[in-house]
């Protein structure tokens, strides 16, 4: 078995990282992934370090369990090859604004027409029921829209955005979950549907979470941020010889912190009798851990901690997870060939299945690589016969 979606055909017309991201998922667990680019190709082909053009790091990791297919979508002849994929698809993803699908003749309502079983997922910045749903947007767009440079300003001084392409991956995976949920349902009633995944507003219920805070009641009770993610103080603790993260969160482990550390002299303080008493206190809370993890090395206090069973970690670097024992013994990170580019490091999917596991069927294909492939199966299929081959062939 190649995993729990082996037989769901979906046809991909993202780029840069959400929609990547979110088809990756999908290819992944099984699904035949067909990506759609224009001729000159997603943008992430060229980014980051690469050692041939096209084919940047990003890219090689947002893109495998893929094929290729490179179409110019203003032309006819490559129009009509889509919509004879179209015609098998179970999924079809895109990233465009929707105002350009309309133009391009690829809305919904004209692909209904063609297959009433398919899930159309339209993923953008903006939805188009509201004022700003022709805007373009991109991950620092939104994570400023949505709230997140500015919660994140409380702890830095200045409103920042996070070092990380949050907002991309994010709603990457509620296009996942919403597309699975869609497959789901047409399983039972036999009809597709639209599917819009707006980055701003999945964003702002993302942020708004534990933001809405104080303001979640009429009139307001108290501030909108969520004071123990926005406190200075959160923070990895520096210790003797370097840093460690460590989160005291319950009862519990409060009272085992206090015998390990020796501070007894704190177990009766009011300020940390309670969850609700250390929220509201909570500068002083992190402030103390931060004095008394200074007197340590990092290994003592992991060792102590982890006998008392409260969560810790050492605080890794991104080239330092390549040699972290949890990732080596479930070898997280595979060394694979790629035809083109050689060895390159690949991550595992993260989520294991018992009974349909995952698998990298495919490497990241070059640009336009299952070309001469797919119009193959297209003209097998007796389908497209006006085509003529050569408008694929680029």
């Amino acid at each position: 078995m190649s995993g729990p979606l082996e037989g769901i055909k979906v046809l991909d017309l993202t780029s840069v990282v959400m929609g990547p991201y979110c088809t990756l998922m999908l290819g992944d667990m099984g699904a035949d992934v067909i990506k759609v680019e224009n001729p000159s190709g997603d943008t992430t082909r060229y980014l980051g370090p690469a050692k041939n053009r096209g084919m940047g790091s990003l890219f090689l990791h947002l893109n495998r369990n893929k094929r290729s297919v490179s179409l110019d979508l203003k032309s006819v002849d490559d129009r009509e090859i889509l919509i004879e994929l179209v015609r098998e698809a179970d999924v079809f993803v895109h990233t465009m604004r929707p105002q350009s699908m309309e133009r391009l003749g690829l809305s919904y309502r004209e692909l209904k027409e063609v297959n009433r079983r398919l899930i159309y997922c339209g993923m953008y910045g903006f939805s188009k029921e509201g004022p700003y749903g022709e805007r373009p947007a991109y991950d620092d767009i939104i994570q400023g829209a949505s709230g997140i440079a500015a919660a994140q300003g409380e702890v830095s001084g200045a409103p920042q955005y996070l070092a990380t392409v949050l907002a991309d991956k994010t709603a990457g995976l509620v296009g996942l979950s919403s597309i699975l949920a869609a497959i789901y349902r047409r399983e039972l009633s036999g009809e597709g549907q639209e599917i819009e995944v707006p980055m701003f507003e999945t964003m702002v219920s993302y942020t708004m979470m534990e933001h809405m805070y104080g303001k979640t009641f009429s009139p307001p009770i108290g501030s909108s941020y969520y004071s123990r993610v926005t406190s200075s103080y959160r923070k990895p603790y520096k210790t003797i010889d370097g840093y460690i993260g460590v989160m005291i969160y319950n009862d519990k482990q409060w009272q085992s912190f206090f015998n390990v550390s020796e501070q007894s002299n704190l177990q009766d303080d009011i300020r940390f009798s309670n969850i609700t008493e250390r929220t509201k206190n909570i500068d002083f809370v992190y402030g103390t851990i931060e004095d008394i993890m200074a007197t340590k090395t990092t290994n003592e206090w992991l060792n102590i901690l982890e006998e008392a069973d409260i969560p810790c970690t050492k605080i890794n670097t991104p080239d330092s997870l390549f040699e972290d024992p949890h990732l080596l013994a479930t070898e997280f990170f595979k060394s694979t060939q790629h035809p083109t580019e050689g060895d390159i490091w690949e991550m595992k999917f993260p989520v294991n299945f018992s009974g349909t596991p995952t698998s990298i069927q495919r490497h990241a294909p070059n640009l336009g690589e299952h070309n001469e492939e797919i119009m193959k199966a297209i003209k097998k299929n007796g389908k497209c016969q006006k085509v003529k081959r050569d408008s694929v062939l680029k």
